[in-house]
């Protein structure tokens, strides 16, 4: 088979299909590299600010424990190619505790039973998803159906 390309030939639906795919790959490792490099930075600055303050409060610990959050989830991506549910979810449950915590005072009772019910929902669905990896392990998961 000749590897000569009739002019005005169209593009064999496989090799676009292989330029399309490295591109995108391509563009997704670029994107975890900035979300990386941009959760660094913003870890390092509020680093600095709790140093230069003296004093360390919740709020600010939660702060740093989202951005871990997010550099443990680039990272898990970028090692095995996947991304469990579960990591979006851990994040929005401390996200909703810390705004909880800095507008506890200045809240209205329906804000507050409102983040509340959110994270309980948000554990809810995290039990729910344990559970059916659990009680129906994909291959993926590993023996035993494991969660990790």
């Amino acid at each position: 088979m000749s590897t000569n390309r009739i002019p005005g030939a169209r593009p064999r639906p496989g090799v676009v299909r292989t330029r399309l795919e490295s591109f995108l790959g391509v563009v997704e490792l670029a994107g975890l590299v900035v979300i990386g490099l941009a959760t660094t930075f913003a870890m390092a600055e509020e680093g600095w600010k709790v140093a230069g303050m003296g004093k360390v409060s919740i709020t600010d610990l939660l702060l740093m424990f989202l951005y871990l959050e997010v550099l443990a989830m680039v990272g898990r991506y970028l090692k095995l190619g996947q991304l469990p549910v579960r990591f979006p979810l851990y994040i929005a449950m401390v996200s909703l505790a810390r705004d909880l915590i800095l507008r506890f005072n200045e809240s209205t009772e329906f804000h507050l039973l409102a983040l509340c019910g959110g994270v309980v929902m948000l554990a809810c669905g995290v039990l729910i998803l344990r559970y059916g990896q659990y009680r129906f392990p994909s291959p993926d998961d590993g023996e035993n159906g494991a969660v990790e």
